[in-house]
C-alpha cells in the first residue's frame, strides 16, 4: 500500500507547549483534558505520573495544577487560586487571543458573537470572559433565529472552518451597523486543513489520526469526507479495519493537533504493510 502523509499534520503550537509544561511538572493534575488525545494522556499519566481532575472542587489543596490547553473558565480560575499558588497555564496562546479580545469587545458595549461550539471547553472559557451575553452559534441557521444588535464583534473557536467564519462575517455585515470581525483560528489548523483537503483528492482512502473527542480532529474527517466518500477516522492503529483497503492503492494519511507523532508513524507503518 502506497502511503502519503499531509504535508501538515499533527502537533500544533500549543499543544507541543503544553505537553512539555505538563513533563517539567511530574506528578502534576491537569484541571480538564490538558488535549484532546487519550492515548498521549494515557502516556503522560504512565511515563510522568500527571493525573486528570475535571472539576476544581475535585482537587486537592496545595496541589500542582496544569490548565489544559483549551483554558479553563474564568470563575474556575479563580477558585483555583484559593486552592493552590502552584498554577501552570498551558492555555494556547491562540486561545488566550479570543479570551482577551471577548472581555475588551464586550467592556466596549458591542454584543459578542462566537462562531463555536458550545459545549466545547474552549468555548465555555472564552464565553466566561464577555462581561455580557454571548452568542455562540454553529452557523448562519442559527445567528438568524437570534437579535442581532447594530454593534457586534465576532470571534471563532480556534478550531472551526474558515469557510464558515466567513459565512457568518458576512451575514452579519449585511444586517448590522458596525461589525468587529477578529479570525481567530488558529493558523495551524487552517494549514492542517488544506493540506488534508489537497491530499483527500488524490487518493483512494484517507485515515485520519486522533482523539474522536477531538474538535479539529472531527474538522479534518469532515473536510477529507467532502472529496474522499472512503474516509476513516481512528486513534491508533489497532482502530484499522483491513476492509477498507480492499481495492485501493493509495492511502492519504492526515491527524489533528493533538495527535502525537509516535502515533502517525504506527499508523502509516501498519497501513504501509497491508497487502491489497
Amino acid at each position: 500500500m502506497e502511503v502519503r502523509q499531509a504535508k501538515s499534520l499533527g502537533f500544533c503550537f500549543g499543544v507541543k507547549r503544553a505537553i512539555r509544561l505538563a513533563q517539567k511538572k511530574p506528578g502534576g493534575i491537569t484541571l480538564g483534558s490538558l488535549i484532546h488525545n487519550p492515548k498521549e494522556i494515557g502516556r503522560l499519566r504512565n511515563d510522568y505520573g500527571v493525573s486528570v481532575c475535571e472539576s476544581v472542587e475535585e482537587i486537592p489543596h496545595d496541589s500542582e495544577v496544569i490548565i489544559r490547553t483549551h483554558g479553563i473558565p474564568k470563575e474556575d480560575l479563580k477558585h483555583l487560586r484559593f486552592k493552590t499558588k502552584s498554577i501552570t497555564d498551558a492555555t494556547c496562546p491562540f486561545v488566550t487571543k479570543p479570551q482577551q479580545i471577548c472581555e475588551q469587545m464586550s467592556k466596549e458595549g458591542y454584543q459578542v458573537i462566537i462562531f463555536g461550539d458550545a459545549e466545547h471547553p474552549e468555548v465555555k472559557g472564552v464565553v466566561s470572559y464577555s462581561l455580557t451575553p454571548a452568542l455562540v452559534v454553529q452557523g448562519i441557521d442559527a445567528l438568524s433565529r437570534h437579535d442581532i444588535k447594530d454593534r457586534v464583534a465576532l470571534v471563532s473557536q480556534t478550531t472551526k472552518k474558515i469557510s464558515g467564519f466567513l459565512e457568518i462575517a458576512d451575514f452579519l455585515v449585511r444586517r448590522c451597523v458596525e461589525v468587529r470581525v477578529f479570525n481567530t483560528i488558529c493558523n495551524a489548523t487552517s494549514d492542517n486543513q488544506e493540506a488534508a483537503r489537497e491530499l483527500s483528492c488524490e487518493v483512494d482512502i484517507m485515515i485520519v489520526v486522533g482523539g474522536k473527542n477531538s474538535s479539529n480532529t472531527k474538522q479534518l474527517l469532515s473536510i477529507c469526507k467532502e472529496h474522499c466518500d472512503d474516509s476513516y477516522l481512528i486513534e491508533d492503529e489497532h482502530e484499522l479495519e483491513m476492509q477498507w483497503f480492499k481495492n485501493k492503492k493509495v492511502c492519504g494519511v492526515s491527524a489533528g493537533a493533538s495527535t502525537p507523532d509516535w502515533i502517525i508513524n504506527n499508523v502509516v507503518n501498519q497501513i504501509k504493510a497491508i497487502d491489497t
